[in-house]
């Protein structure tokens, strides 16, 4: 019989059930510390990339990043958020979309193939900042 998904015991017992990877949505420019190990050495490689989906499967959640490298050759990763190759996430970008899955972003070169970027608004604004201004 073939396993369908992780558990939560299985999460905990690997040691990866605590993420306190910040927040983030489809759209966003996000880099992703990962751990490669070549032989008995490990290092660490950085992923940046758009995150054109996200997966919402309770412990077997996983999200889909988007990069195009070298040669404009595009390259997807999907990573669960529990798994213990991810070192650490950081929020690049914040980017202004209106869908929940960004697969057309696939059919489109150059710059068809940006995302906006969310403008901060000036309600966001806290009180504090404009009176040290």
């Amino acid at each position: 019989m073939k396993a369908t998904g992780y558990t939560k015991e299985t999460i905990t017992s690997v040691g990866t059930g605590t993420t306190s990877f910040p927040e983030f949505n489809v759209g966003d420019t996000i880099e992703v510390s990962l751990r490669i190990k070549e032989g008995d050495k490990e290092r660490i490689q950085l992923f940046q990339g758009d995150v054109i989906a996200i997966k919402d499967r309770a412990a077997s959640s996983s999200f889909t990043v988007r990069k195009i490298g070298a040669h404009n050759v595009a390259v997807e990763r999907i990573l669960p958020f529990h798994s213990p190759i991810i070192k650490d996430i950081t929020v690049v970008k914040r980017g202004d979309v209106r869908r929940a899955k960004l697969y057309y972003v696939r059919d489109r070169v150059g710059k068809a193939a940006r995302i906006k970027e969310k403008r901060e608004s000036k309600k966001t604004v806290t009180p504090e900042a404009v009176v040290a201004e």
